[in-house]
Protein backbone atom coordinates (compact mmCIF):
# COMPACT_ATOMS: atom_id res chain seq x y z
CA UNK A 1 0.00 0.00 0.00
CA UNK A 2 2.61 2.48 0.96
CA UNK A 3 4.13 1.68 -2.30
CA UNK A 4 1.50 2.31 -4.04
CA UNK A 5 0.98 5.89 -2.16
CA UNK A 6 4.77 6.41 -2.85
CA UNK A 7 4.26 5.88 -6.80
CA UNK A 8 1.17 8.37 -6.68
CA UNK A 9 3.06 11.04 -4.64
CA UNK A 10 5.98 10.74 -7.53
CA UNK A 11 3.52 11.18 -10.02
CA UNK A 12 2.22 14.32 -8.40
CA UNK A 13 5.67 15.32 -7.40
CA UNK A 14 6.71 15.61 -10.99
CA UNK A 15 3.66 17.01 -12.48
CA UNK A 16 4.28 19.28 -9.67
CA UNK A 17 7.34 21.00 -11.95
CA UNK A 18 7.30 24.56 -13.43
CA UNK A 19 9.00 22.90 -16.36
CA UNK A 20 9.30 19.15 -17.85
CA UNK A 21 11.59 17.59 -20.34
CA UNK A 22 11.49 14.13 -22.03
CA UNK A 23 13.50 12.56 -19.10
CA UNK A 24 10.72 14.26 -16.61
CA UNK A 25 8.05 12.41 -18.94
CA UNK A 26 9.70 9.33 -18.73
CA UNK A 27 9.92 9.33 -14.80
CA UNK A 28 6.42 10.33 -15.00
CA UNK A 29 5.42 7.27 -17.01
CA UNK A 30 7.62 5.31 -14.81
CA UNK A 31 5.81 6.69 -11.67
CA UNK A 32 2.27 6.14 -12.97
CA UNK A 33 3.07 2.30 -14.16
CA UNK A 34 4.29 1.52 -10.88
CA UNK A 35 0.91 2.69 -9.53
CA UNK A 36 -0.94 1.11 -12.03
CA UNK A 37 0.77 -2.20 -10.88
CA UNK A 38 0.59 -1.44 -7.11
CA UNK A 39 -2.56 -0.45 -6.60
CA UNK A 40 -4.15 -3.79 -6.65
CA UNK A 41 -2.83 -3.86 -2.85
CA UNK A 42 -6.19 -1.78 -2.79
CA UNK A 43 -8.37 -4.26 -4.16
CA UNK A 44 -6.76 -7.59 -2.67
CA UNK A 45 -7.01 -6.07 0.97
CA UNK A 46 -10.88 -5.03 0.59
CA UNK A 47 -9.98 -1.23 0.71
CA UNK A 48 -11.76 -0.91 -2.54
CA UNK A 49 -13.04 -4.57 -3.30
CA UNK A 50 -14.79 -3.70 -6.75
CA UNK A 51 -11.45 -1.58 -7.88
CA UNK A 52 -10.50 1.59 -8.33
CA UNK A 53 -12.60 3.49 -10.49
CA UNK A 54 -12.52 7.04 -10.31
CA UNK A 55 -12.01 9.14 -13.61
CA UNK A 56 -9.31 11.34 -12.09
CA UNK A 57 -7.09 8.72 -11.85
CA UNK A 58 -8.12 7.47 -15.41
CA UNK A 59 -7.18 11.37 -16.73
CA UNK A 60 -3.51 10.17 -15.26
CA UNK A 61 -2.90 8.72 -18.38
CA UNK A 62 -3.54 11.33 -20.66
CA UNK A 63 -1.13 13.97 -18.67
CA UNK A 64 1.65 12.78 -20.64
CA UNK A 65 0.47 13.35 -23.73
CA UNK A 66 -1.25 16.96 -23.06
CA UNK A 67 2.23 18.28 -21.50
CA UNK A 68 3.57 17.12 -24.85
CA UNK A 69 0.91 19.70 -26.37
CA UNK A 70 0.35 22.03 -23.85
CA UNK A 71 2.85 22.28 -21.57
CA UNK A 72 3.79 21.69 -17.82
CA UNK A 73 0.52 22.37 -16.06
CA UNK A 74 2.04 23.76 -13.21
CA UNK A 75 -0.51 25.94 -11.00
CA UNK A 76 -3.82 24.33 -12.73
CA UNK A 77 -5.92 23.62 -10.24
CA UNK A 78 -9.87 21.40 -10.31
CA UNK A 79 -11.16 23.46 -7.45
CA UNK A 80 -12.97 25.73 -9.76
CA UNK A 81 -13.92 22.99 -12.15
CA UNK A 82 -15.50 21.61 -8.66
CA UNK A 83 -17.45 24.51 -7.34
CA UNK A 84 -18.78 24.95 -11.20
CA UNK A 85 -19.78 21.01 -10.54
CA UNK A 86 -21.66 21.54 -7.78
CA UNK A 87 -23.71 24.60 -8.41
CA UNK A 88 -24.70 23.28 -11.82
CA UNK A 89 -25.18 19.74 -11.36
CA UNK A 90 -25.35 18.56 -7.75
CA UNK A 91 -27.64 20.82 -5.73
CA UNK A 92 -29.97 21.26 -9.06
CA UNK A 93 -29.72 17.46 -8.52
CA UNK A 94 -31.04 17.57 -5.01
CA UNK A 95 -33.86 20.12 -5.76
CA UNK A 96 -35.44 17.10 -7.73
CA UNK A 97 -37.70 15.22 -7.12
CA UNK A 98 -35.46 12.19 -9.13
CA UNK A 99 -38.05 11.41 -11.64
CA UNK A 100 -36.46 12.92 -15.34
CA UNK A 101 -33.43 14.41 -13.10
CA UNK A 102 -31.44 15.61 -16.06
CA UNK A 103 -34.86 17.73 -17.67
CA UNK A 104 -35.22 19.08 -14.10
CA UNK A 105 -31.99 20.36 -13.49
CA UNK A 106 -31.38 21.29 -17.29
CA UNK A 107 -34.74 23.53 -16.19
CA UNK A 108 -33.22 24.77 -13.14
CA UNK A 109 -30.15 25.92 -14.65
CA UNK A 110 -32.53 27.53 -17.27
CA UNK A 111 -33.86 29.44 -14.92
CA UNK A 112 -31.09 30.22 -12.55
CA UNK A 113 -29.34 32.01 -15.57
CA UNK A 114 -32.54 33.79 -16.28
CA UNK A 115 -32.71 35.12 -12.50
CA UNK A 116 -28.59 36.05 -12.79
CA UNK A 117 -29.36 37.83 -16.14
CA UNK A 118 -32.27 39.60 -14.59
CA UNK A 119 -30.21 40.97 -11.38
CA UNK A 120 -27.45 42.30 -13.50
CA UNK A 121 -29.89 44.08 -15.97
CA UNK A 122 -30.97 45.38 -12.81
CA UNK A 123 -27.59 46.38 -10.98
CA UNK A 124 -26.57 48.23 -14.12
CA UNK A 125 -29.68 50.18 -14.06
CA UNK A 126 -29.41 51.18 -10.49
CA UNK A 127 -32.53 49.01 -9.09
CA UNK A 128 -31.10 46.79 -6.63
CA UNK A 129 -32.57 43.12 -6.33
CA UNK A 130 -31.99 40.86 -3.90
CA UNK A 131 -32.77 37.20 -5.68
CA UNK A 132 -31.34 33.83 -3.81
CA UNK A 133 -29.47 31.98 -6.65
Amino acid sequence: MVQALAAFLDFCYIVRQSSLNEADLDALDNALQRFETERVIFETEGICSEGISIPRIHALKHYHEAIQLFGAPYGISTSIVESKHIRAVKIPYRRSNKNDELEQVLLINQRQDKLAQFQAKCFEEGKPINLLL
